[in-house]
Order: C-alpha cells, then structure tokens, then sequence
C-alpha cells in the first residue's frame, strides 16, 4: 500500500510538471498571438478599453451618436483592435481637449487634431495619420473669392484651432468670432451672421456637398497633419499607438477606410513610416 502510493505521489508529480510546462507554453503562445503591437501589457484608464476624447461633431471625421461614426472613429477602432482592445469616445469641447489627456482624463485625443509645436509642449503626439489644409468658406451667393477679399469683414472660426489662429493672424478681418463647435460657425454662416469662416478643408467640403449653404471659396494650404494626442506620462501607449497605427497603413486597412470617406487614395507621405515630421484645429 505504502510502496503504490509512492507511485501515485510519483505520477502526480509527473503530471503536474507536465501541466505547469503546458501553461507557461500557453503564455507564451498567448503575447505572441495577442495584440500584434504587443499591447497585453498597456495600462490605461479601464483595463482592457482605449478612453478616446474627441470633439463631436466635426463630420467627416466624428459625428452622430454613439456609437459614433468618421473617419477618425474608423482609424482609432482599426488602431485599438491590433492592440487587442476595444474603444469608448468621450464628447469633449475641443479648446480643453489637450488639457484634459495631458491630465489624464482620456487614454488618448482623437480629434482631426493639428500637430503643432506649442500643442506638442503640452502633449505627446503620434506620428501624422493625415494631411489637411484650412479653407476658406463663403455662403452660396458671396462675393468673397479669396482671403484677400476679407479686409473689414466679419469671419468665424472655430475655437483653439488653427483655423483660428490662421484668421486672427493672416487676415484683415475686421472681427473674427470663435464658435465652440464647427456645425455653429457653419451654421452662423449659412445664417449671414457672419461673412465667411476658415475651418479645416475637409469639413468645409463635407458641408458644401452635404448642401448646407456654404461653399469653399479657397484653399489655403497650411502643411497641416493631425496626430493623436497622448499625456506625456503615457510613452508606452504612445509607442503601441504609433506602430499599431503603422501596422494598418502597411496592411492597406488605413487606405480602405481613407477611400471609403475621401473616395481616393491617401498621399504617400501619410502612409510612410514615421509620417511626415514636419507637422505642424
């Protein structure tokens, strides 16, 4: 009896051996098959979960309700699924945005956000995901044709963009009036309120093909790209951000969401590794 259960103790050993052997494989297997941008080990505010803080709306990039839709809700989801988490929006005023991830309210800022220097001493920003200039946009009827015709005019922006910055510094504007979202500074446009607005030329498009009233008179290139923005406290996720982010430009996942919003291919420079460091809503 003694010299059986000497055996049994033996084989119990033995299969316990085995099993610790099986699990640690497994845990191996695991990180490896996880997130392909190893992010099974990423802290962030909800385990498991991307807090994204974004101004809404600003279509095309995010508008609606939740769960919310744009191009930049497609680009944050494509990036949180090769990390192997899954995403919440918080509806934020774009003038604190910046604030409020530097003091770590949200994981990230996903906000067709402009990459600029003095932004940039606040917050981390990833690489650029895309390439925008500002324009400048007139009610269907106006007779103002280029910024040149702007002196002594009244114009709008929206607040703590770089719209905002162009219009107060690179015009002759008699008054430039900031408005907290886009839609109410296209809408005191479509109004007369005001006589023009300088907003980003992707969202001046979308509201002149949506036929909101308002028409893009110029162009104004400004080299502008968006990066997502980060507390500088967080490097970790910043780095998991940018080559997830990567990843879904060399996979061809960032062009077919680019097509399916702007109906054409993005510019080269954008799908680059590292993005255009020049960058500078």
């Amino acid at each position: 009896m003694k010299s059986h259960s000497l055996r049994l103790a033996g084989l119990v050993a033995i299969l316990l051996a085995v099993a610790a052997l099986a699990v640690g494989c497994g845990g191996s297997g695991g990180t490896d098959t996880s997130a392909s941008s190893g992010s099974s080990d990423l802290t962030t505010i909800e385990p498991g979960v991307l807090t994204i803080g974004s101004d809404i709306p600003y279509k095309p990039f995010e508008f609606g309700q939740p769960p919310y839709e744009g191009f930049d809700v497609d680009v944050a989801n494509a990036v949180a699924e090769k990390l192997g988490l899954t995403t919440k929006f918080v509806k934020t005023p774009f003038d604190t945005i910046f604030r409020d991830v530097a003091q770590g309210k949200f994981d990230m800022v996903v906000s067709a956000a402009t990459i600029t220097p003095e932004r940039a001493k606040q917050v981390a920003f990833s690489d650029p995901y895309f390439a925008a200039d500002q324009a400048l946009t007139v009610s269907e009827g106006s007779d103002i044709q280029s910024v040149d015709d702007l002196k002594g005019k009244t114009i709008g922006a929206q607040l703590g963009t770089t719209g905002e910055d162009y219009a107060n510094k690179s015009t002759d504007a008699a008054e430039v009036r900031t408005y907290d979202l886009v839609d109410d500074a296209l809408q005191a446009l479509a109004a007369g309120q005001i006589e023009a607005a300088i907003i980003d030329f992707p969202v001046a498009a979308d509201a002149q093909d949506s036929g909101e009233g308002v028409l893009v008179a110029q162009t104004i290139p400004t080299d502008e790209y968006y990066g997502m923005a980060f507390s500088p406290d967080t490097p970790e996720l910043t780095a998991a951000v940018n080559k997830a982010l990567q990843e879904i430009k060399d996979d061809g996942t960032y062009s077919d969401i680019y097509n399916q919003w702007f109906k054409q291919d993005p510019p080269d420079e954008i799908l680059k590794p590292g993005g255009e460091q020049n960058a500078q809503k």
